[in-house]
């Protein structure tokens, strides 16, 4: 599901700019911290080190090669007969590689698709195909199996009505059609992909009162303005439709008639029309062919330039006179979800479980999204069986996961995590995460607190390209688009946290992927891996045409990126596991906190600046009247004045857990110094509180207005889907112009780090003792 990993370096290069500019912190900067293996004492990381290069000279890319040819073979969307034989061919491998494995089985409402129309009934007919045809050299393009181009979770519904378009139709485009005197009520919408996850592009049409959603890829954003089209390039073709789902994931994801509970036998589900995060409107995808002769009889105002995509004609904003009739029928009844779950029994510290997971289900064959990561994974475990056949015991357990039904809303993670969530609590201590997988640089996202060990494992890895370390890879990528032309402020600031020799910051998460229930909801540490930049992908993202020959031409012909994954993720889950003290690093929490507090400063700074320049526009006129009396479309009210935000709570909290913070990493250090010699019933005590404190950054009343959501430090936007607000309920607020939730959540955000930081020093004390 991960769009963010699709569009190249461009959006490695804004995964690592956002970032550093929310906050993410460097490397402590003391050489006796940095020296060593976190969490291990000098004898046992040279015996981590060993088995690190025995569990590496397991993997094998023919190996990923063959699974991922095998696994790609035919339709792999929730319900189909292959998804399923997937899931038993990867629990035969479990078992075969000695891990003791077992599918959990969840029914979950998933609605397909019984029948779809789009058709231009004014000024002219035109019927929409609505169909991605084979194509000359990929092998599975025509098998059969395949559901036609869908957006599960919109409503059903058969309407007609002139179309406007909206650009991407995110807010800033419905502030830019008020300008126009362009009102969408009672009409449907046609928006682009891009600028902002799919889900929200229906939702907001609904807000402004239209009565359905097209939504098309336009050649600018991933068609023939930047490559040829496949099969002679890796650009999405005239015909190549993006799937996906709409629901309303940044309330809750899951089953949507289960919400907040797994879908188990005896659970009860809430009717569809009461489900919450299912769409009030029909929503339907299509390809460029199908949307040219629809955006060419609109008429109306002529679109910003902004706005214009890469199709041979003048783009307008309408509405009408091309009027569309729309038709959408589901089948919603409910279909199993197969999730694998593999594990291998720790020693000492069994208790505690590190737990790894890439999904297995596609839109259709998905050998990028997921099967990519996926291979990744089964490679892992396959070297993991072998070592632990041959003597190897983690310290702790390992538990590895194959998730079904991620595409349509992370339907088997989270029913398997709230299923299994008072257990979760007590004993996972790390969720590592990977969803697709390319070339180029390794983005890595998450609990700012494991962000040195992800920089130590990518310092051990070798690139595949350039025979450099991974991290120095990354490096080398942040200081050329910071010194390049146009770079921004906040690139330019990534480079310097990153400096000659510090760490690579990781980014925060918003949603998209499996680890939402995990880091979001149940307050687990988590870390999201994935190398991206350079496969290019993008234009089969969610169509027919995501096969495995498209990805052996176009994404990582000689798997060698599968293989560095697998050894980075690996590597992270071997030392996670095998640690004497859980690799936790609280200084760079500390001044990562920082600075997603200087950009709530800053936040409040700009929109009073916005504040300003929005009155100079209704002062100067800059609104028109809506040609159409029946719909008016009337200027903005006029925009109040910002006070003053009480942050003071949010800095002083922040104050005391940098000094925390401090003190804790000065014990740690004293400890490691003398081999880590900590009495055993002093070291588990440690390693519990380690273990659950990401916990201590939920609150139990969630984030406002959607109270899945409990983590205080890093949420899916309500209006940005996929992409990640840190300090989310202050934020948000903010960016809702409600001051006083401002400053109540500020204060909630305070009390909150203020329990970690008392956690954090309980921690202290222990070390010490």
């Amino acid at each position: 599901m991960k769009r963010a990993k699709l569009h190249g370096v461009g959006v490695a290069l804004a995964c690592l700019t956002l970032t550093c500019a929310a906050g993410a912190a460097p490397a402590s900067g003391n050489p006796q911290a940095d020296a060593g293996m976190l969490g291990f004492a000098a004898r046992g990381a040279a015996q981590e080190s060993s088995l690190e290069q025995r569990f590496d000279s397991l993997l094998s890319a023919a190996d990923m090669r063959a699974w991922l040819k095998r696994l790609s073979s035919g339709p792999n969307q929730v319900g189909s007969p292959h998804d399923k034989a997937n899931a038993e061919w990867m629990l035969a491998q479990f078992k075969q590689w000695g891990w003791d494995a077992h599918i959990e089985t969840f029914d979950v409402l998933y609605p397909t698709p019984k029948q779809e129309l789009v058709e231009l009934v004014a000024p002219t007919k035109f019927k929409a195909a609505l169909h991605e045809p084979p194509v000359k050299g990929d092998r599975t393009s025509d098998l059969s199996g395949v559901l036609p181009p869908y957006n599960v979770y919109g409503a059903d519904g058969n309407v007609t009505g002139e179309l406007v378009y909206v650009n991407y139709g995110m807010p800033d485009d419905y502030k830019e059609l008020a300008r126009l005197g362009v009102s969408v009520k009672g009409k449907i919408v046609i928006v682009r992909y891009g600028g902002g996850w799919r889900g929200l592009k229906p939702e907001l049409a609904h807000e402004h009162g239209a009565i359905g959603c097209l939504i098309y890829s336009d050649p600018r954003d991933d068609g023939y303005f930047h490559s040829d089209p496949y099969p002679q390039g890796p650009a999405r073709p005239p015909e190549g439709v993006q799937r996906g789902s709409v629901a309303k994931m940044q309330l809750y994801p899951g089953d949507p008639t289960t919400p907040g509970y797994a879908s188990t036998p005896d659970a009860k589900h809430v009717p569809v029309a009461e489900a919450k995060s299912v769409l009030k409107i029909p929503v339907l995808p299509i390809s460029y062919a199908d949307a040219t002769p629809l955006l060419e009889a609109i008429g109306g105002p002529v679109a910003p330039e902004s706005w214009r995509g890469a199709l041979p004609f003048t783009y307008h904003v309408g509405a009408g006179p091309a009027k569309v009739h729309m038709v959408v029928k589901s089948d919603w009844n409910r279909q199993p979800v197969y999730d694998v779950i593999a594990t291998l029994k720790g020693t000492s510290d069994a208790g505690q479980w590190v737990v790894r997971g890439n999904h297995h289900d596609g839109w259709v064959f998905g050998a990028f999204d997921p099967l990519a990561g996926t291979i990744a994974e089964l490679g892992e475990a396959k070297a993991m069986g072998q070592l632990y056949r041959e003597g190897w015991r983690p310290r702790r357990t390992i538990v590895y996961a194959s998730w079904d039904g991620e595409e349509p809303g992370l339907l088997g993670s989270t029913e398997w995590a709230e299923a299994h969530a008072k257990e979760l609590r007590q004993k996972a201590v790390l969720y590592l995460n990977s969803d697709t997988n390319g070339r180029g640089i390794l983005f890595a996202g998450g609990s700012h607190t494991y962000q040195h060990l992800v920089n130590q494992v990518a310092a051990g890895v070798t690139d595949p390209e350039t025979g450099a370390s991974v991290q120095k890879r990354q490096r080398a990528f942040l200081d050329v688009r910071a010194n390049g032309k146009g770079s921004s402020p906040t690139m330019k600031e990534s480079a310097k946290l990153a400096g000659a020799t510090g760490d690579i910051p990781i980014a925060p998460l918003g949603s998209g992927s499996d680890y939402s229930a995990f880091l979001q909801h149940l307050g687990i540490a988590t870390l999201d891996l994935g190398f991206s930049g350079e496969a290019d992908q993008g234009g089969v993202y969610h169509s027919r045409y995501d096969s495995f020959d498209h990805y052996i031409r176009f994404g990582d012909p000689t798997f060698g990126y599968g293989v560095a994954l697998a050894k980075v993720a690996g590597h992270i889950v071997l030392r996670t596991a095998d640690a004497k003290v859980l690799p936790m690093r609280f200084g760079d929490f500390s001044s990562t906190i920082d600075r997603y507090i200087r950009a709530l400063h800053k936040q409040a700074d700009e929109a009073r600046k916005q504040t300003q320049a929005e009155h100079k526009l209704l002062d100067a006129g800059a609104y028109r009247l809506a040609a159409d009396p029946d719909h008016p479309v009337a200027p903005p009210e006029r925009l109040s004045d910002v006070p003053k935000i009480d942050f003071a709570p949010l800095d002083a909290a922040a104050k005391r857990l940098k000094q925390s913070a401090q003190a804790y990493e000065k014990a740690y250090e004293a400890r490691a110094a003398r081999g880590l010699d900590i009495p055993s019933p002093q070291l588990a005590r440690v390693n519990e509180l380690l273990g659950t404190m990401e916990q201590h950054l939920l609150d139990a009343q969630g984030l406002p207005g959607r109270p899945w959501y409990k983590n205080l430090i890093q949420a899916p936007g309500e209006l940005t889907g996929y992409a990640p607000k840190t300090i989310p309920a202050v934020h948000e607020a903010l960016d809702a112009r409600e001051w006083n939730r401002a400053d109540q959540y500020a204060a909630v955000t305070a009390k909150v780090l203020d329990g970690y930081r008392a956690q954090l020093d309980k921690l202290t004390a222990l070390l010490k003792g």
